[in-house]
């Protein structure tokens, strides 16, 4: 795959092809009160790591940023933009008849997302080489989602992943080696130490094992920043999350990662992750707020009434918060429920639901929100 093509349709994560649009289809997309029809009572907690019911939202916690170490702290910079985004497709399809919303599909598009990294990705070596010579010819700063541990996902959803131990660890040489000298900001294994309950004792020794080796492998590449994917506020309490954490050797790596693919507010995760830093002494985070512009409702696959958060910054403004990012590319399906298509396909009219319920009126910054 050469990163500086558009996105091609059969590598998308958890799946293989882009879900195709017409104009009359988005614009057709089921009235939110649909979603009551869809939901059912089992599916809050239907998975380790599911949202529970909102709490009211703790205050933000405001405080000049720590002096900066050139050698470890990401230096505010553009993030880097892939090209191709599946949304510039839907908004040609939309362009003539419902220019609004082209617009904000445009928008979408032109806001850079993570790119994950998985069983998809031909060569993970020559495609992690691409992204980071052409972050840095446009100074900017790449972020990889590196999400390929066995038994992911425990066989949900997004279920795959490497064949076995071995498979992984040479797998995460490979992109340890594509990101070379290179700068990159890796998120390490998503749900990895919150989806777990498939593993038997032995199977949590063997991943904790895996990602104890993968941190210190990537961790090695100089301009590297590695975070251990946290979960979010509602999967774990802090005292355990931190134990997992430090299990799976967040000592060796820049910090850690929260809310990836998930809907938890903003000032919720800025807490949670403030606590967590403070039992992993001083340990720097990053926020996925791809999604999580209206907070959580208690459901984790497609729900509606969601919308899209903070723009990706790596300049958040906050203790140890190092970034503000959009892991999930907003629009990229969860899972076949609530009418939407198979894990990882994009789905033009969520997409289009999202933007328009925070960029119409504009999302207040989470900074000036009451």
């Amino acid at each position: 795959m050469d990163p500086l093509e558009p996105i091609p349709e059969d590598v998308t994560p958890g799946q293989r092809r882009v879900v195709a649009f017409s104009s009359a289809t988005l614009l057709l997309l089921a009235p939110l009160a649909a979603a009551a029809a869809c939901h059912r009572d089992d599916d809050v907690g239907a998975r380790p790591g599911s949202l529970g019911a909102r709490s009211t939202p703790p205050p933000v916690l405001q405080a000049p940023p720590p002096a900066v170490d050139a050698r470890v702290d990401p230096v505010p910079r553009p993030l880097w933009l892939q090209p191709g985004h599946p949304a510039k497709k839907v908004a040609d399809a939309l362009r003539d008849e419902s220019p609004g919303d082209a617009a904000l599909l445009d928008r979408l598009a032109d806001t850079p997302t993570a790119v994950w990294l998985g069983e998809w990705t031909r060569d993970v070596k020559k495609t992690a080489a691409g992204i980071v010579g052409a972050a840095k010819k446009s100074g900017a700063l790449p972020v990889l989602v590196a999400y390929h541990i066995p038994d992911r996902d425990c066989g949900q959803h997004s279920a795959g992943g490497s064949k076995d131990v071995a498979a992984y660890d040479a797998w995460i040489g490979q992109l340890a080696a594509g990101i070379g000298t290179g700068e990159a900001l890796v998120v390490l294994e998503p749900d990895a130490l919150t989806v777990t309950d498939c593993l038997s004792d032995l199977g949590m020794d063997e991943r904790l094992a895996m990602l104890q080796r993968a941190v210190e492998v990537l961790g090695k590449n100089p301009g590297t920043r590695v975070y251990l994917d946290g979960g979010h506020p509602q999967a774990l309490r802090v005292e355990e999350m931190a134990a997992r954490l430090e299990s799976a050797g967040v000592a060796q790596a820049r910090g850690f990662s929260l809310n990836v693919s998930n809907f938890v507010s903003t000032r919720d995760n800025v807490a949670y992750g403030e606590k967590l830093s403070r039992r992993l002494g001083g340990k720097h985070y990053v926020i996925d707020t791809s999604r999580n512009g209206k907070g959580a409702n208690g459901e984790w696959c497609n729900p509606f009434g969601r919308g899209l958060g903070e723009e990706p910054t790596t300049a958040p403004g906050l203790p140890h918060g190092d970034a503000f990012l959009w892991i999930k590319r907003p629009g990229e399906s969860d899972g076949a429920c609530h009418g939407g298509p198979p894990a990882g396909q994009f789905w033009g009219g969520y997409a289009l639901e999202l933007a328009r319920a925070s960029w119409e009126p504009k999302l207040q910054p989470v900074a000036d929100a009451e």
